[in-house]
């Protein structure tokens, strides 16, 4: 037998049905008796022979019910997930039973991939969750909503359960979840309130970079506002919010229009010698010494995805963000 705690014994469910409900789809009928579970899943289940009625196995998700029908519906253990579940450092803001809310530091990759394929975020929630995640497609593993860039820290939430998941991507779809995001750029930008608007997509000149594109892409826009300028306008701290939710799209969007943000490898490389001095030696060093770039995901807010009760949430700049401000007066 498996020791892993992803793993439980079968749970059969009993169900009769009354006789106001003859004439539903069977995948709407359970999913109504069902509510933790997605129509969809329950779909892929009976389609995988696990309802039965009369004794025998009923795959057909649009099959009409009838009065006194009596189904069993078996959902099979779930299974461990397919990332590993490594014990890494975790900040965590808010967990229930539904979602978790975590401050992910700079350097820490969202979700496995070529080149990261493990001590990622992913990773860090299967350990710190174990068995309280519910399954999502039968797997149990966290519901990744929404990203941050590697090198890009602050809050992020994730489900633990299916019903979870689904509807906290409705409210990212619907553009209603609220964030906030500070950055550290070159130059101030003009006028100290705006709005950058323009179709992100992948750079023709460098596949490993987004671009502001005149053909193609997906539109994208972000709002700014200068919260304070220092070095006589050389360096300013911006609040960004995101219209809409395109890779790399503050980095991408802030370049272009030409106030790329500080320590940005991808983005912020150029002119950066020139820019530099002019500015006291203790900003240099830690200039130099940036492995990333200095952009902050500092406010969340959402609406709780099973009570919707207005969730709200603040993250403290890292020591890296919060010591380079100090040097600039800030």
């Amino acid at each position: 037998m498996s020791d892993s705690p992803f793993r439980t014994e079968p749970q059969i469910h009993r169900f009769t049905v009354q006789p106001e409900d003859a004439g539903e789809r069977v995948d709407r009928w359970l999913a109504g008796r069902l509510p933790n579970m997605s129509r969809s899943r329950l779909k892929q289940l009976i389609e995988g022979g696990n309802l039965e009625s009369a004794g025998a196995a009923l795959c057909q998700p649009s099959r009409k019910v009838l009065a006194g029908e009596r189904f069993v519906l078996a959902i099979p253990p779930v299974e461990a997930p397919e990332p590993e579940a490594q014990h890494l450092p975790l900040s965590v803001i808010y967990e229930d039973a539904e979602v978790i809310v975590v401050d992910k530091p700079a350097g820490l990759v969202v979700h496995p991939a070529p080149g990261n394929p493990d001590r990622t975020l992913v990773n860090a929630l299967i350990a710190h969750c174990g068995d309280s995640l519910r399954g999502i497609g039968g797997v149990a593993r966290p519901g990744i909503v929404h990203r941050l860039d590697k090198d890009t820290s602050g809050l992020m939430v994730a489900a633990k359960t299916e019903r979870a998941q689904a509807a906290l991507t409705a409210q990212f779809a619907e553009r209603s979840v609220a964030r906030s995001y500070h950055a550290l750029v070159w130059g101030t930008p003009q006028p100290p309130n705006g709005r950058i608007e323009g179709n992100i997509g992948r750079s023709p000149k460098n596949r490993k970079k987004m671009a502001v594109l005149q053909r193609g892409g997906k539109p994208a826009a972000t709002r700014y506002q200068i919260l304070r300028s220092f070095q006589g306008g050389q360096i300013a701290l911006l609040e960004c919010r995101l219209e809409t939710g395109r890779t790399h799209q503050i980095r991408v969007h802030l370049t272009a229009k030409g106030h790329p943000l500080l320590g940005d490898p991808l983005y912020g490389r150029g002119g950066t010698a020139a820019r530099l001095k002019s500015l006291p030696g203790n900003v240099v060093d830690q200039v130099n010494a940036l492995e990333g770039q200095m952009l902050h995901a500092r406010s969340l807010g959402f609406r709780h995805p099973i009570s919707e009760e207005p969730l709200t949430f603040d993250s403290q700049y890292p020591p890296v963000f919060a010591g380079l401000l100090d040097s600039l007066g800030g």
